[in-house]
């Protein structure tokens, strides 16, 4: 082990972090395993689970902010856009990915 490894305790709790923080699909449920398995508390525990979930609410509403400043509907100005006539991804610079698949 080299000496930058984290300990399995500390590489378990970021991991858990991560995955909540970042709305992973397997949800941190392999590490919150782990994290019982060390005999880490319930309290550490749950101040990660609440640390990481207030950092993905918090870059949501500030995405959703940033969205609703750009795009704001009023009743006049509701139209509504066919998806077959909506120009793919002009408006925002969407790009394909390195597969060519289109991105929106």
């Amino acid at each position: 082990m080299s000496d930058c490894a984290l300990d399995p305790v500390t590489l378990a709790l970021v991991s858990l972090a991560a995955n909540i923080a970042s709305n992973h699909p397997k949800k941190g449920l392999c590490q919150l395993e782990r994290l019982q398995g060390y005999g880490v508390s319930t309290d550490k525990i749950d101040l990660v689970v609440d640390i990481s979930r207030h950092l993905r609410d918090e870059a949501g509403q500030m995405l959703d902010s940033e969205f609703d400043t750009v795009f704001v509907p009023t009743e006049a100005k509701r139209e509504p856009v066919s998806l077959a006539t909506a120009p793919a991804g002009e408006s925002c610079g969407c790009s394909s990915t390195a597969k060519g698949n289109p991105c929106c």
